[in-house]
Protein backbone atom coordinates (compact mmCIF):
# COMPACT_ATOMS: atom_id res chain seq x y z
CA UNK A 1 0.00 0.00 0.00
CA UNK A 2 1.36 3.69 -0.44
CA UNK A 3 1.77 6.18 1.63
CA UNK A 4 -1.26 8.10 -0.05
CA UNK A 5 -3.16 5.14 0.50
CA UNK A 6 -1.62 5.15 4.13
CA UNK A 7 -3.19 9.23 4.65
CA UNK A 8 -6.22 8.23 2.70
CA UNK A 9 -6.98 5.28 5.14
CA UNK A 10 -5.77 7.34 8.35
CA UNK A 11 -8.02 10.25 7.20
CA UNK A 12 -11.61 8.15 7.00
CA UNK A 13 -10.36 7.19 10.18
CA UNK A 14 -10.34 10.34 11.75
CA UNK A 15 -13.26 11.77 9.88
CA UNK A 16 -15.35 8.92 11.04
CA UNK A 17 -14.71 8.59 14.66
CA UNK A 18 -17.20 10.44 15.80
CA UNK A 19 -20.08 8.82 14.03
CA UNK A 20 -18.64 5.51 14.13
CA UNK A 21 -18.75 5.83 18.08
CA UNK A 22 -21.72 8.41 19.10
CA UNK A 23 -21.94 8.98 23.17
CA UNK A 24 -25.39 8.70 24.29
CA UNK A 25 -27.03 11.36 26.10
CA UNK A 26 -29.66 10.94 28.79
CA UNK A 27 -32.65 11.36 26.71
CA UNK A 28 -31.02 9.12 24.50
CA UNK A 29 -30.83 6.38 27.07
CA UNK A 30 -34.31 7.38 28.54
CA UNK A 31 -35.92 6.10 25.55
CA UNK A 32 -34.07 2.90 25.29
CA UNK A 33 -33.72 1.63 28.27
CA UNK A 34 -37.87 0.27 28.98
CA UNK A 35 -37.15 -1.59 25.68
CA UNK A 36 -34.25 -3.92 27.40
CA UNK A 37 -32.43 -5.07 30.23
CA UNK A 38 -29.78 -4.69 32.33
CA UNK A 39 -27.10 -6.90 33.25
CA UNK A 40 -23.56 -7.17 35.08
CA UNK A 41 -20.85 -8.23 33.49
CA UNK A 42 -17.48 -9.67 34.64
CA UNK A 43 -14.07 -9.60 32.41
CA UNK A 44 -13.94 -12.33 29.95
CA UNK A 45 -17.77 -13.17 30.14
CA UNK A 46 -19.40 -13.70 26.95
CA UNK A 47 -22.53 -11.17 25.97
CA UNK A 48 -22.42 -12.30 21.83
CA UNK A 49 -20.67 -14.61 19.77
CA UNK A 50 -19.72 -14.67 16.43
CA UNK A 51 -22.09 -15.93 14.09
CA UNK A 52 -24.76 -15.41 16.25
CA UNK A 53 -28.13 -13.94 15.05
CA UNK A 54 -30.80 -11.74 16.20
CA UNK A 55 -27.70 -10.51 18.69
CA UNK A 56 -28.97 -7.61 20.85
CA UNK A 57 -27.53 -3.86 20.98
CA UNK A 58 -25.30 -4.11 23.79
CA UNK A 59 -25.28 -0.52 25.54
CA UNK A 60 -22.19 -0.44 28.04
CA UNK A 61 -23.56 1.68 31.60
CA UNK A 62 -20.49 1.13 33.44
CA UNK A 63 -16.78 -0.27 33.21
CA UNK A 64 -15.85 -1.74 29.30
CA UNK A 65 -16.72 -4.08 26.85
CA UNK A 66 -14.77 -5.31 23.97
CA UNK A 67 -15.70 -6.94 20.64
CA UNK A 68 -13.05 -9.29 18.93
CA UNK A 69 -12.92 -11.55 15.97
CA UNK A 70 -11.62 -14.63 16.52
CA UNK A 71 -9.41 -16.30 14.13
CA UNK A 72 -7.05 -19.49 14.26
CA UNK A 73 -6.37 -19.68 17.88
CA UNK A 74 -6.02 -16.23 18.00
CA UNK A 75 -7.67 -12.64 18.30
CA UNK A 76 -8.18 -9.61 16.73
CA UNK A 77 -9.57 -6.90 18.63
CA UNK A 78 -12.04 -4.41 16.54
CA UNK A 79 -12.89 -1.81 19.31
CA UNK A 80 -13.79 -1.08 23.09
CA UNK A 81 -17.13 0.47 24.22
CA UNK A 82 -17.09 2.46 27.31
CA UNK A 83 -19.88 4.27 29.34
CA UNK A 84 -22.46 5.39 27.09
CA UNK A 85 -21.36 3.95 24.14
CA UNK A 86 -22.65 1.24 22.39
CA UNK A 87 -21.42 -2.21 20.69
CA UNK A 88 -23.48 -3.32 17.32
CA UNK A 89 -23.35 -2.93 13.62
CA UNK A 90 -25.25 -3.24 10.31
CA UNK A 91 -25.56 -7.36 11.09
CA UNK A 92 -28.25 -6.43 13.79
CA UNK A 93 -30.19 -3.81 12.14
CA UNK A 94 -30.53 -6.92 8.94
CA UNK A 95 -30.43 -9.88 11.00
CA UNK A 96 -27.53 -11.42 9.77
CA UNK A 97 -24.87 -13.25 11.57
CA UNK A 98 -22.54 -11.28 13.95
CA UNK A 99 -18.91 -10.75 12.64
CA UNK A 100 -17.72 -10.71 16.09
CA UNK A 101 -17.62 -11.77 19.81
CA UNK A 102 -18.36 -9.52 22.58
CA UNK A 103 -17.20 -9.94 26.30
CA UNK A 104 -16.10 -7.79 29.47
CA UNK A 105 -13.10 -5.69 29.43
CA UNK A 106 -13.38 -4.24 32.38
CA UNK A 107 -13.07 -6.29 35.92
CA UNK A 108 -16.84 -5.33 36.49
CA UNK A 109 -19.56 -3.77 34.06
CA UNK A 110 -23.28 -3.16 33.59
CA UNK A 111 -24.75 -3.13 30.35
CA UNK A 112 -28.38 -2.91 28.99
CA UNK A 113 -29.13 -5.19 26.45
CA UNK A 114 -31.92 -4.42 23.87
CA UNK A 115 -33.08 -7.49 22.40
CA UNK A 116 -33.00 -7.71 18.44
CA UNK A 117 -36.82 -7.37 17.39
CA UNK A 118 -37.22 -4.68 20.11
CA UNK A 119 -33.94 -2.56 18.20
CA UNK A 120 -35.74 -2.62 15.26
CA UNK A 121 -38.65 -1.64 16.27
CA UNK A 122 -37.40 1.34 17.83
CA UNK A 123 -35.23 2.35 14.34
CA UNK A 124 -38.57 2.58 12.89
CA UNK A 125 -40.43 4.41 16.04
CA UNK A 126 -37.87 6.37 17.34
CA UNK A 127 -36.01 8.95 15.44
CA UNK A 128 -34.29 10.83 17.80
CA UNK A 129 -31.86 8.08 18.55
CA UNK A 130 -32.42 6.14 15.47
CA UNK A 131 -30.19 8.16 13.35
CA UNK A 132 -27.57 8.03 15.65
CA UNK A 133 -27.17 3.94 15.87
CA UNK A 134 -28.11 3.27 11.93
CA UNK A 135 -24.92 5.99 10.54
CA UNK A 136 -23.22 4.33 13.54
CA UNK A 137 -23.20 0.97 12.09
CA UNK A 138 -22.90 1.82 8.55
CA UNK A 139 -19.91 3.56 9.37
CA UNK A 140 -18.94 0.73 11.35
CA UNK A 141 -19.31 -1.63 8.58
CA UNK A 142 -17.26 0.26 6.63
CA UNK A 143 -14.37 0.20 8.81
CA UNK A 144 -14.56 -3.20 8.59
CA UNK A 145 -14.52 -3.64 5.21
CA UNK A 146 -11.47 -1.68 4.62
CA UNK A 147 -9.31 -3.25 7.93
CA UNK A 148 -7.10 -5.26 6.06
CA UNK A 149 -6.91 -7.64 9.16
CA UNK A 150 -10.23 -8.36 9.51
CA UNK A 151 -10.93 -11.14 7.93
CA UNK A 152 -14.55 -11.82 8.37
CA UNK A 153 -16.12 -15.64 6.71
CA UNK A 154 -13.25 -16.82 4.28
CA UNK A 155 -13.62 -19.08 1.08
CA UNK A 156 -10.33 -21.17 0.53
CA UNK A 157 -10.31 -21.99 -2.98
CA UNK A 158 -8.67 -23.24 -6.31
CA UNK A 159 -7.73 -20.09 -8.17
CA UNK A 160 -9.81 -21.03 -11.35
CA UNK A 161 -12.67 -22.96 -9.29
CA UNK A 162 -15.77 -21.61 -10.88
CA UNK A 163 -17.64 -23.00 -7.66
CA UNK A 164 -14.99 -20.93 -5.30
CA UNK A 165 -15.94 -17.54 -7.51
CA UNK A 166 -19.93 -17.95 -7.55
CA UNK A 167 -19.48 -17.99 -3.61
CA UNK A 168 -17.79 -14.73 -3.71
CA UNK A 169 -20.08 -13.40 -6.02
CA UNK A 170 -22.93 -14.24 -3.53
CA UNK A 171 -21.29 -13.34 -0.11
CA UNK A 172 -20.43 -10.11 -2.57
CA UNK A 173 -23.43 -9.09 -3.57
CA UNK A 174 -25.13 -10.07 0.06
CA UNK A 175 -22.74 -7.25 1.46
CA UNK A 176 -21.16 -9.88 3.77
CA UNK A 177 -17.55 -8.90 4.60
CA UNK A 178 -15.33 -12.22 3.78
CA UNK A 179 -11.95 -12.66 2.08
CA UNK A 180 -11.55 -15.06 -0.83
CA UNK A 181 -8.13 -17.10 -0.21
CA UNK A 182 -6.47 -19.32 -3.11
CA UNK A 183 -5.63 -22.78 -2.57
CA UNK A 184 -1.76 -21.51 -4.20
CA UNK A 185 -1.11 -19.21 -1.87
CA UNK A 186 1.08 -20.00 1.29
CA UNK A 187 -1.69 -18.91 3.47
CA UNK A 188 -4.05 -21.05 1.88
CA UNK A 189 -1.58 -24.00 1.93
CA UNK A 190 -1.38 -23.45 5.31
CA UNK A 191 -5.15 -22.96 6.48
CA UNK A 192 -6.10 -26.37 4.74
CA UNK A 193 -3.20 -28.19 6.69
CA UNK A 194 -4.61 -26.46 9.69
CA UNK A 195 -8.23 -27.42 8.71
CA UNK A 196 -7.04 -30.91 7.74
CA UNK A 197 -8.90 -29.84 4.30
CA UNK A 198 -7.79 -32.17 1.20
CA UNK A 199 -8.36 -30.58 -2.37
CA UNK A 200 -11.36 -32.54 -3.00
CA UNK A 201 -12.98 -30.38 -0.10
CA UNK A 202 -12.49 -27.12 -1.78
CA UNK A 203 -13.98 -24.48 -1.78
CA UNK A 204 -14.46 -24.18 1.56
CA UNK A 205 -15.95 -21.74 3.56
CA UNK A 206 -14.76 -21.19 7.22
CA UNK A 207 -17.14 -19.79 9.35
CA UNK A 208 -16.38 -16.89 11.95
CA UNK A 209 -15.59 -19.43 14.44
CA UNK A 210 -13.63 -20.94 12.55
CA UNK A 211 -15.23 -24.48 11.06
CA UNK A 212 -14.83 -25.18 7.51
CA UNK A 213 -17.90 -25.90 5.71
CA UNK A 214 -16.59 -28.54 2.45
CA UNK A 215 -18.09 -27.92 -0.83
CA UNK A 216 -21.26 -26.04 0.51
CA UNK A 217 -24.39 -24.93 -1.58
CA UNK A 218 -25.18 -21.69 -1.73
CA UNK A 219 -27.85 -22.80 0.80
CA UNK A 220 -25.40 -23.57 3.37
CA UNK A 221 -23.42 -20.54 2.82
CA UNK A 222 -27.13 -17.91 3.37
CA UNK A 223 -27.38 -19.70 6.78
CA UNK A 224 -23.82 -19.76 7.86
CA UNK A 225 -23.62 -15.89 6.95
CA UNK A 226 -27.75 -15.30 8.71
CA UNK A 227 -29.06 -14.40 5.16
CA UNK A 228 -31.53 -17.20 5.04
CA UNK A 229 -34.42 -15.88 6.80
CA UNK A 230 -37.96 -17.74 6.20
CA UNK A 231 -40.89 -15.18 6.63
CA UNK A 232 -42.52 -18.10 9.00
CA UNK A 233 -42.07 -19.17 11.84
CA UNK A 234 -40.49 -22.70 12.93
CA UNK A 235 -43.57 -24.26 13.68
CA UNK A 236 -45.66 -22.22 11.25
CA UNK A 237 -46.75 -22.91 7.26
CA UNK A 238 -48.32 -19.40 6.94
CA UNK A 239 -47.60 -16.21 7.47
CA UNK A 240 -50.16 -13.12 6.46
CA UNK A 241 -48.81 -9.44 5.74
CA UNK A 242 -50.09 -6.39 4.32
CA UNK A 243 -47.66 -6.55 1.22
CA UNK A 244 -45.78 -9.47 -0.14
CA UNK A 245 -42.75 -7.62 -2.93
CA UNK A 246 -41.51 -10.51 -5.17
CA UNK A 247 -37.85 -9.20 -6.06
CA UNK A 248 -35.59 -6.58 -4.42
CA UNK A 249 -34.36 -4.74 -7.26
CA UNK A 250 -34.44 -0.96 -7.56
CA UNK A 251 -38.57 -1.50 -7.71
CA UNK A 252 -38.91 -3.63 -5.31
CA UNK A 253 -36.78 -1.59 -2.97
CA UNK A 254 -38.54 1.34 -3.52
CA UNK A 255 -41.90 -0.48 -2.98
CA UNK A 256 -40.16 -1.87 0.39
CA UNK A 257 -38.94 1.58 1.61
CA UNK A 258 -42.21 3.57 0.48
CA UNK A 259 -44.82 0.45 1.95
CA UNK A 260 -43.00 -0.17 5.46
CA UNK A 261 -42.23 3.65 6.23
CA UNK A 262 -46.16 4.05 5.67
CA UNK A 263 -46.70 1.13 7.89
CA UNK A 264 -47.41 -1.44 6.17
CA UNK A 265 -46.60 -4.77 7.32
CA UNK A 266 -43.96 -6.15 3.96
CA UNK A 267 -42.38 -9.39 2.82
CA UNK A 268 -39.82 -9.00 0.64
CA UNK A 269 -39.14 -12.44 -1.68
CA UNK A 270 -35.47 -12.74 -3.25
CA UNK A 271 -33.82 -15.70 -4.69
CA UNK A 272 -30.19 -14.50 -4.98
CA UNK A 273 -29.61 -11.20 -3.87
CA UNK A 274 -31.24 -7.56 -3.55
CA UNK A 275 -29.84 -5.00 -5.59
CA UNK A 276 -31.10 -6.78 -9.92
CA UNK A 277 -28.97 -5.78 -12.49
CA UNK A 278 -28.39 -1.83 -10.74
CA UNK A 279 -26.58 -3.27 -8.04
CA UNK A 280 -24.11 -4.72 -10.70
CA UNK A 281 -23.69 -1.77 -12.14
CA UNK A 282 -20.12 -0.36 -11.11
CA UNK A 283 -21.52 3.35 -11.35
CA UNK A 284 -24.71 5.04 -12.00
CA UNK A 285 -24.03 8.33 -13.38
CA UNK A 286 -27.60 9.75 -14.00
CA UNK A 287 -29.44 8.76 -10.71
CA UNK A 288 -31.43 11.87 -9.37
CA UNK A 289 -29.26 13.50 -6.12
CA UNK A 290 -25.70 11.95 -7.00
CA UNK A 291 -23.57 14.68 -9.60
CA UNK A 292 -20.60 12.90 -9.75
CA UNK A 293 -22.48 9.43 -9.93
CA UNK A 294 -22.97 6.11 -6.99
CA UNK A 295 -22.04 2.54 -7.73
CA UNK A 296 -25.00 0.76 -8.18
CA UNK A 297 -24.28 -1.67 -5.31
CA UNK A 298 -24.21 0.90 -2.86
CA UNK A 299 -27.23 2.63 -3.96
CA UNK A 300 -29.51 -0.77 -3.82
CA UNK A 301 -27.64 -1.99 -0.42
CA UNK A 302 -28.58 1.76 1.49
CA UNK A 303 -32.28 1.18 -0.29
CA UNK A 304 -32.08 -2.43 1.58
CA UNK A 305 -30.95 -0.88 5.13
CA UNK A 306 -33.71 1.82 4.68
CA UNK A 307 -36.22 -0.51 4.21
CA UNK A 308 -34.86 -2.30 7.13
CA UNK A 309 -34.92 0.21 9.16
CA UNK A 310 -38.82 1.07 8.51
CA UNK A 311 -39.38 -2.74 9.83
CA UNK A 312 -39.79 -4.66 6.05
CA UNK A 313 -39.05 -8.28 5.93
CA UNK A 314 -36.90 -9.41 3.58
CA UNK A 315 -36.66 -13.54 3.00
CA UNK A 316 -33.34 -14.37 0.82
CA UNK A 317 -32.70 -16.75 -1.07
CA UNK A 318 -36.48 -17.22 -1.23
CA UNK A 319 -38.29 -17.85 -4.83
CA UNK A 320 -41.98 -17.68 -5.44
CA UNK A 321 -43.07 -21.09 -7.13
CA UNK A 322 -47.10 -20.31 -7.42
CA UNK A 323 -50.06 -17.08 -6.91
CA UNK A 324 -53.14 -17.64 -6.18
CA UNK A 325 -56.54 -15.90 -4.99
CA UNK A 326 -58.15 -17.54 -2.19
CA UNK A 327 -60.96 -16.28 0.05
CA UNK A 328 -59.79 -11.99 -0.16
CA UNK A 329 -56.66 -12.58 -0.13
CA UNK A 330 -53.37 -12.99 -2.12
CA UNK A 331 -51.34 -16.91 -1.28
CA UNK A 332 -47.61 -16.79 -2.81
CA UNK A 333 -46.53 -20.80 -2.26
CA UNK A 334 -42.48 -20.08 -1.98
CA UNK A 335 -39.34 -21.90 -1.01
CA UNK A 336 -37.12 -21.02 1.58
CA UNK A 337 -34.44 -22.62 3.64
CA UNK A 338 -35.28 -25.98 1.81
CA UNK A 339 -39.13 -25.88 3.09
CA UNK A 340 -42.34 -24.60 1.85
CA UNK A 341 -44.55 -22.56 2.93
CA UNK A 342 -47.34 -20.44 2.28
CA UNK A 343 -47.38 -16.30 2.69
CA UNK A 344 -51.04 -14.58 2.33
CA UNK A 345 -51.06 -11.16 1.74
CA UNK A 346 -54.02 -8.85 1.28
CA UNK A 347 -52.09 -7.16 -2.16
CA UNK A 348 -48.85 -8.06 -4.03
CA UNK A 349 -46.13 -6.02 -6.00
CA UNK A 350 -44.25 -7.90 -8.88
CA UNK A 351 -40.95 -6.76 -9.06
CA UNK A 352 -39.14 -9.77 -10.51
CA UNK A 353 -36.81 -7.66 -13.14
CA UNK A 354 -35.63 -9.61 -15.91
CA UNK A 355 -33.00 -12.57 -16.42
CA UNK A 356 -29.59 -12.35 -18.57
CA UNK A 357 -29.37 -13.43 -22.06
CA UNK A 358 -26.84 -15.83 -22.67
CA UNK A 359 -24.25 -15.58 -25.73
CA UNK A 360 -25.17 -17.76 -28.22
CA UNK A 361 -21.20 -18.89 -28.57
CA UNK A 362 -19.47 -22.13 -28.44
CA UNK A 363 -17.71 -22.89 -25.59
CA UNK A 364 -19.42 -20.26 -23.22
CA UNK A 365 -21.13 -22.92 -20.43
CA UNK A 366 -17.00 -23.77 -19.93
CA UNK A 367 -16.43 -20.46 -18.54
CA UNK A 368 -19.65 -18.85 -16.63
CA UNK A 369 -18.83 -17.72 -13.84
CA UNK A 370 -14.81 -17.72 -14.91
CA UNK A 371 -14.34 -15.66 -17.72
CA UNK A 372 -17.56 -14.56 -18.64
CA UNK A 373 -19.65 -12.08 -16.70
CA UNK A 374 -23.14 -10.43 -16.41
CA UNK A 375 -21.62 -7.81 -14.42
CA UNK A 376 -18.96 -5.23 -14.54
CA UNK A 377 -17.79 -4.67 -10.35
CA UNK A 378 -14.50 -4.34 -8.83
CA UNK A 379 -14.62 -7.87 -8.13
CA UNK A 380 -14.68 -8.82 -11.54
CA UNK A 381 -12.14 -5.58 -12.55
CA UNK A 382 -9.36 -6.81 -9.59
CA UNK A 383 -9.33 -10.50 -11.93
CA UNK A 384 -9.03 -8.80 -15.39
CA UNK A 385 -6.20 -5.87 -14.11
CA UNK A 386 -3.83 -4.98 -17.11
CA UNK A 387 -5.72 -7.72 -19.69
CA UNK A 388 -7.84 -7.46 -22.30
CA UNK A 389 -11.52 -7.92 -22.17
CA UNK A 390 -14.58 -8.06 -24.08
CA UNK A 391 -17.70 -6.23 -23.80
CA UNK A 392 -20.83 -7.30 -25.37
CA UNK A 393 -24.03 -5.01 -26.19
CA UNK A 394 -24.96 -1.11 -27.37
CA UNK A 395 -26.93 -0.21 -24.50
CA UNK A 396 -26.25 1.77 -21.08
CA UNK A 397 -25.12 -1.08 -19.15
CA UNK A 398 -22.44 -2.25 -21.76
CA UNK A 399 -20.74 1.59 -21.73
CA UNK A 400 -21.02 1.65 -18.58
CA UNK A 401 -18.48 -1.57 -17.85
CA UNK A 402 -16.75 -0.35 -20.76
CA UNK A 403 -15.77 2.65 -19.23
CA UNK A 404 -15.12 1.54 -15.53
CA UNK A 405 -12.98 -1.25 -17.02
CA UNK A 406 -11.14 1.20 -19.42
CA UNK A 407 -9.79 2.45 -15.59
CA UNK A 408 -8.22 -1.07 -15.04
CA UNK A 409 -7.50 -2.93 -17.96
CA UNK A 410 -5.00 -3.00 -20.73
CA UNK A 411 -7.91 -2.77 -23.48
CA UNK A 412 -11.84 -2.91 -23.70
CA UNK A 413 -12.77 -4.31 -26.94
CA UNK A 414 -16.63 -3.55 -27.44
CA UNK A 415 -18.65 -5.40 -29.72
CA UNK A 416 -21.89 -4.29 -31.26
CA UNK A 417 -24.08 -6.31 -33.74
CA UNK A 418 -25.44 -2.85 -34.95
CA UNK A 419 -23.85 -0.20 -36.53
CA UNK A 420 -23.42 2.03 -33.46
CA UNK A 421 -24.46 2.84 -30.28
CA UNK A 422 -27.07 6.22 -30.65
CA UNK A 423 -29.99 4.30 -30.55
CA UNK A 424 -29.93 2.40 -27.56
CA UNK A 425 -27.23 4.30 -25.42
CA UNK A 426 -27.33 7.33 -23.88
CA UNK A 427 -25.61 10.13 -25.53
CA UNK A 428 -23.21 11.12 -22.45
CA UNK A 429 -22.11 7.68 -22.25
CA UNK A 430 -21.76 6.88 -25.83
CA UNK A 431 -19.56 10.26 -26.35
CA UNK A 432 -17.11 9.00 -23.43
CA UNK A 433 -17.24 5.52 -24.97
CA UNK A 434 -16.19 6.65 -28.24
CA UNK A 435 -13.60 8.90 -27.08
CA UNK A 436 -11.93 6.83 -25.12
CA UNK A 437 -8.44 5.11 -25.80
CA UNK A 438 -7.97 1.86 -24.60
CA UNK A 439 -11.61 1.22 -25.77
CA UNK A 440 -12.19 -0.70 -29.56
CA UNK A 441 -15.67 -0.66 -31.05
CA UNK A 442 -16.53 -3.44 -33.38
CA UNK A 443 -19.60 -2.56 -35.05
CA UNK A 444 -21.68 -5.79 -37.13
CA UNK A 445 -20.19 -8.09 -34.94
CA UNK A 446 -20.85 -10.78 -33.04
CA UNK A 447 -19.05 -13.49 -30.82
CA UNK A 448 -18.83 -17.00 -31.74
CA UNK A 449 -16.19 -18.99 -30.15
CA UNK A 450 -14.88 -19.48 -26.56
CA UNK A 451 -11.75 -20.58 -25.66
CA UNK A 452 -9.00 -21.34 -22.99
CA UNK A 453 -8.02 -23.77 -20.38
CA UNK A 454 -8.75 -23.14 -16.81
CA UNK A 455 -9.85 -19.47 -17.88
CA UNK A 456 -10.84 -18.25 -20.60
CA UNK A 457 -7.60 -17.40 -23.31
CA UNK A 458 -9.55 -16.10 -26.28
CA UNK A 459 -12.71 -15.60 -28.34
CA UNK A 460 -13.52 -15.41 -32.02
CA UNK A 461 -15.81 -12.98 -33.11
CA UNK A 462 -17.08 -12.35 -37.09
CA UNK A 463 -18.25 -9.68 -38.49
CA UNK A 464 -21.91 -10.37 -40.02
CA UNK A 465 -21.04 -8.09 -42.96
CA UNK A 466 -18.00 -9.74 -44.67
CA UNK A 467 -18.37 -12.71 -42.36
CA UNK A 468 -14.48 -12.25 -41.98
CA UNK A 469 -13.60 -13.90 -38.46
CA UNK A 470 -10.97 -12.60 -35.76
CA UNK A 471 -9.27 -14.30 -32.71
CA UNK A 472 -8.66 -11.68 -29.61
CA UNK A 473 -6.92 -12.70 -26.61
CA UNK A 474 -9.13 -11.97 -23.75
CA UNK A 475 -9.37 -12.50 -19.68
CA UNK A 476 -12.88 -12.20 -19.80
CA UNK A 477 -16.41 -11.26 -21.47
CA UNK A 478 -18.75 -8.99 -20.21
CA UNK A 479 -21.76 -10.07 -21.63
CA UNK A 480 -24.48 -6.97 -21.52
CA UNK A 481 -26.75 -7.87 -24.38
CA UNK A 482 -30.29 -7.28 -22.60
CA UNK A 483 -32.58 -9.82 -20.62
CA UNK A 484 -35.82 -11.87 -20.32
CA UNK A 485 -38.63 -11.20 -17.62
CA UNK A 486 -38.70 -13.55 -14.73
CA UNK A 487 -42.79 -14.21 -15.61
CA UNK A 488 -42.58 -18.08 -16.02
CA UNK A 489 -43.85 -18.62 -12.46
CA UNK A 490 -47.12 -16.68 -12.58
CA UNK A 491 -50.57 -17.62 -13.13
CA UNK A 492 -52.12 -17.33 -17.07
CA UNK A 493 -54.36 -14.99 -14.97
CA UNK A 494 -51.59 -12.41 -15.37
CA UNK A 495 -51.76 -11.08 -18.69
CA UNK A 496 -48.11 -10.38 -20.63
CA UNK A 497 -47.26 -9.20 -24.09
CA UNK A 498 -45.67 -10.76 -26.93
CA UNK A 499 -42.23 -10.81 -24.88
CA UNK A 500 -43.68 -11.79 -21.66
CA UNK A 501 -43.71 -8.65 -19.77
CA UNK A 502 -46.40 -7.95 -17.34
CA UNK A 503 -49.50 -5.69 -19.20
CA UNK A 504 -50.74 -3.23 -16.91
CA UNK A 505 -53.55 -0.14 -16.24
CA UNK A 506 -55.88 0.30 -19.36
CA UNK A 507 -54.01 -2.72 -21.06
CA UNK A 508 -55.92 -4.83 -19.03
CA UNK A 509 -59.15 -2.96 -18.48
CA UNK A 510 -60.95 -5.56 -20.67
CA UNK A 511 -59.70 -8.58 -18.51
CA UNK A 512 -62.10 -10.93 -16.94
CA UNK A 513 -61.43 -10.05 -13.63
CA UNK A 514 -61.91 -6.19 -13.92
CA UNK A 515 -65.48 -6.78 -15.40
CA UNK A 516 -67.02 -6.70 -12.24
CA UNK A 517 -64.68 -4.90 -10.26
CA UNK A 518 -66.22 -1.48 -9.76
CA UNK A 519 -63.46 0.13 -10.86
CA UNK A 520 -60.72 0.83 -13.42
CA UNK A 521 -57.11 -1.26 -12.61
CA UNK A 522 -54.30 1.67 -11.67
CA UNK A 523 -51.50 2.76 -14.17
CA UNK A 524 -49.42 -0.35 -12.74
CA UNK A 525 -52.22 -2.67 -11.52
CA UNK A 526 -52.21 -5.92 -13.36
CA UNK A 527 -55.18 -7.80 -14.83
CA UNK A 528 -55.92 -9.10 -11.32
CA UNK A 529 -57.06 -6.30 -8.90
CA UNK A 530 -54.66 -5.92 -5.86
CA UNK A 531 -51.59 -7.46 -8.01
CA UNK A 532 -49.40 -5.04 -9.16
CA UNK A 533 -46.20 -5.08 -11.27
CA UNK A 534 -43.46 -2.16 -11.52
CA UNK A 535 -39.99 -1.93 -12.75
CA UNK A 536 -38.33 -3.96 -15.65
CA UNK A 537 -40.66 -6.78 -15.28
CA UNK A 538 -43.57 -4.50 -16.42
CA UNK A 539 -44.51 -4.20 -20.42
CA UNK A 540 -43.69 -0.45 -21.57
CA UNK A 541 -41.72 0.73 -18.50
CA UNK A 542 -38.36 2.52 -19.16
CA UNK A 543 -35.27 0.56 -18.65
CA UNK A 544 -34.04 2.70 -16.22
CA UNK A 545 -32.98 2.91 -12.28
CA UNK A 546 -34.54 5.75 -11.17
CA UNK A 547 -37.96 5.16 -13.18
CA UNK A 548 -38.13 1.68 -11.26
CA UNK A 549 -37.70 3.14 -8.34
CA UNK A 550 -40.71 5.83 -8.63
CA UNK A 551 -43.12 2.75 -10.28
CA UNK A 552 -42.17 0.88 -6.96
CA UNK A 553 -43.61 3.87 -4.65
CA UNK A 554 -46.23 4.51 -7.23
CA UNK A 555 -47.74 0.48 -7.05
CA UNK A 556 -47.43 1.10 -2.78
CA UNK A 557 -49.77 4.31 -3.74
CA UNK A 558 -52.12 1.78 -5.83
CA UNK A 559 -52.00 -0.37 -2.79
CA UNK A 560 -53.15 2.02 -0.09
CA UNK A 561 -55.92 2.75 -2.65
CA UNK A 562 -56.76 -1.06 -2.09
CA UNK A 563 -56.47 -1.47 1.37
CA UNK A 564 -59.23 1.18 2.14
CA UNK A 565 -61.49 -1.35 0.49
CA UNK A 566 -60.73 -3.02 3.38
CA UNK A 567 -61.32 -0.62 6.33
Amino acid sequence: MSSSDDESDEQFYRDTESVAHPMLQDHHLAMLEPLGTRRKVKRGEMLVKAGQRDVPLTIVLKGEVEAFEPRDGEELVLGVAEAREFMGEVGMLTGTASLASIRGKSEEAEVLQVPATALRQALAELPGVSEMIVRAFIMRRRRLERDKEFAGLRILSHESSREGRQLDDFLDKNHIPHRMITFESEQGKQLCAKLHLATHDLPALITAAGMPLRRPSLREVARVAGLLRAPVGEDETEVFCDLVIVGAGPAGLGAAVYAASEGLKTVVLESYAPGGQAGSSSLIENFFGFPTGIGGGELTYSAQLQAHRFGASFSMPSRALTMAFHEGEYRASLQSDGCHAILRAKCVIIATGADYHRLDAEGREDFEGNGVFYAATAREARLCQGATVVVAGAGNSAGQAAMFLSGCVEKVVLVIRGAGLSSSMSSYLSRRVEAKENIEMLRHTVIRKMTGGKVLEAVEVENTTSSERRTIPARAVFSMIGAKPCTDWLPPEIERDERGFIKTGPAVANAPAWKDAGRSPGALETSIPGIFAAGDVRSGSVKRCAAAVGEGGMAVEGVHDVLRTYA
